[in-house]
């Protein structure tokens, strides 16, 4: 998958917590919010103070915009490995739960994951 399919895929289900998410697509649109993250930092960063407070409200619209997306990807991701969605809760662990979340989003695809899928869609494609 190549970083815009990735990030036109994420867009397309932008709350869609069934299916799978290759690991492509999850670290793709992961490359991409950093991106736009510190893109947006930067520009803060040389502007003047009044200018500067404007581009934080964007920043933090942007991530409430990005909220949903990235922990329905997530959730895909995890079905993808064959994890439930509800080991995101990890990342409510500071440190340790997100240890525990790279690991579960580092791993291979697995067959099995194909139980997340709704019934009567094709299966992912790796």
């Amino acid at each position: 998958m190549t970083f815009g399919t990735a990030i036109s895929t994420v867009f397309r289900k932008y709350v869609d917590f069934f299916g799978r998410a290759t690991r492509s697509e999850y670290w793709w649109w992961y490359l991409f919010v950093l991106i736009v993250n510190v893109a947006v930092q930067l520009v803060a960063s040389v502007l003047p103070d009044g200018a500067r407070e404007t581009v934080q409200w964007l920043s933090y619209l942007w991530s409430l915009a990005i909220l949903l997306p990235t922990l329905a990807v997530g959730a895909r991701r995890l079905h993808d490995s064959n994890h439930s969605a509800f080991h995101l809760f990890w990342m409510l662990l500071p440190l340790i739960g997100w240890i525990i979340l790279l690991v579960f989003f580092l791993q291979p695809s697995n067959p099995a994951g194909a139980r997340f899928d709704r019934p009567g869609t094709a299966p992912a494609v790796a």
